[in-house]
């Protein structure tokens, strides 16, 4: 890992631990020869950790990697206090800030899942006798099996409830696609501005925290665009470097608007140091999704918001400026001051109308209702009168061109 790559990890992770209020007493970047299988890194390293435990007095100690249950346990004996690794902070994280009833089904589920592939360290007290009943261990291996079979029964009934709340959601897509209004959902690495952005175009009021994870649960709200098209916007959680994968699969149904958007907005914080490296990630998961990629149902048009522009000096933005120039469908914005909105806008409403279908159709005059419906949910490209009929050309959306056809046929 390249020097400058692992000091932004390790900034990334103070700041995973500030997001739930611990104070970090020391931080560094340890640097490996080879990885321990036992304790990932070797003894002494091990030794000036514990020194350091002793003498901040720290009750917890994280490894901003993956652990193994046994590298976890053999950590915590060695350095006599809690060890948490990546996923496990994300998880604590995420189970601070779930709010709404299936926010809190994914982190449990999430929580239990990565529980129960760390039984063992829980009974490791216990001693383990033979004798007794042949098939029956000693008191520890029968706690862990009781455990894992409590887990297990848990695990089964957090997904019927997902499965339930995923229901709930479709029916409310459903409802929206007989509106119909298209989606639009924000996509971005944590902490890139994506809650100021969307309390910018839908002027709503979502909380918005300079911290990592601020938005968990996912918000949508209507927002009506320049030219009076409506739209529904969608607030969601922040994507991160190396999101463990079970993570992503248990927290589907909050990135289910993504999945299923009209346009994407990859919001990205163009005055980060590692901005790059972010958008990877971002694309990574999105594929992980299965939004982009070869097995992508659909090709979904791909916004690049370059947010936090105020932040930049004249020299950088100029620079971004120039950029943005030769990639048509970026942005330069600052959701913060509202700069370059108006242009967003623009791409925004340019990319709905290239699905648009482009019908022609002769109304009777005295149809009223037909023709205020074609001007309300339709874009009028030319109309001329004769004694009897109204001869428009309108573009509209395909399920309201579906629906209008339906209805003149």
């Amino acid at each position: 890992m390249a020097h400058s790559h692992a000091e932004a990890r390790l900034e990334e992770a103070v700041g995973l631990a500030a997001a739930i209020n611990l104070q970090v007493a020391h931080s560094e970047v340890v640097r490996l020869d080879k990885v321990r299988p036992g304790t990932l890194i070797g003894m002494g390293v091990i030794e000036r950790l514990r020194s350091l435990v002793q003498e901040t007095g720290a009750v917890v100690v994280i490894v901003d990697s993956a652990l193994t249950p046994v590298q976890q346990r053999n950590l915590e004996r060695e350095l006599n206090c809690k060890v948490i690794d990546r996923t496990g902070l994300i998880l604590e994280i995420f189970g601070a800030r779930a709010r709404t009833k299936e926010g809190r089904l994914q982190v449990q589920l999430a929580a239990l899942n990565y529980q129960r592939s760390r039984l063992v360290r829980s009974w490791t007290h216990l001693e383990r006798q033979r004798g007794g009943a042949g098939f029956m261990g000693g008191p520890g291996e029968r706690q862990i099996e009781l455990d894992r079979r409590m887990l297990d029964d848990q695990i089964i009934r957090l997904k019927k409830a997902l499965k339930q709340v995923r229901r709930t959601r479709s029916l409310h897509r459903t409802a929206r696609q007989r509106v119909p209004h298209p989606v639009i959902a924000l996509a971005g690495y944590t902490n890139a501005g994506k809650s100021t952005l969307f309390n910018r175009l839908s002027s709503a009021n979502v909380k918005v925290e300079d911290q990592l994870f601020a938005t968990l649960d996912p918000t949508m709200r209507n927002i009506r665009l320049p030219s009076g098209m409506n739209a529904i916007l969608s607030d969601t959680v922040g994507f991160i470097t190396d999101l463990p994968t079970d993570l992503v699969a248990a927290f589907r149904a909050t990135l289910e608007e993504v999945v299923e958007a009209d346009i994407i907005l990859h919001v990205r914080d163009i005055s980060h140091p590692e901005t790059e490296l972010h958008k990877q990630s971002v694309l990574q998961v999105l594929h992980d999704l299965g939004v982009t990629g070869e097995e992508a149902p659909e090709s979904k048009p791909i916004i690049e918001v370059l947010n936090k522009i105020d932040l930049l000096d004249e020299d950088s933005l100029k620079s971004w400026r120039n950029l943005a120039d030769r990639a048509p469908g970026q942005a330069l914005v600052s959701a913060e001051t509202g700069e370059g909105l108006n242009f967003l806008q623009e791409i925004i409403e340019q990319r709905l109308r290239e699905r648009d279908e482009l019908l022609s159709l002769a109304i009777d005059l005295k149809d009223g209702a037909t023709l205020a419906w074609c001007y309300e949910h339709g874009r009028v490209v030319s109309r001329h009168d004769d004694d009897s009929k109204a001869h428009i050309r309108v573009s509209m959306d395909p399920a309201n061109a579906a629906r209008l056809k339906a209805y003149t046929d």
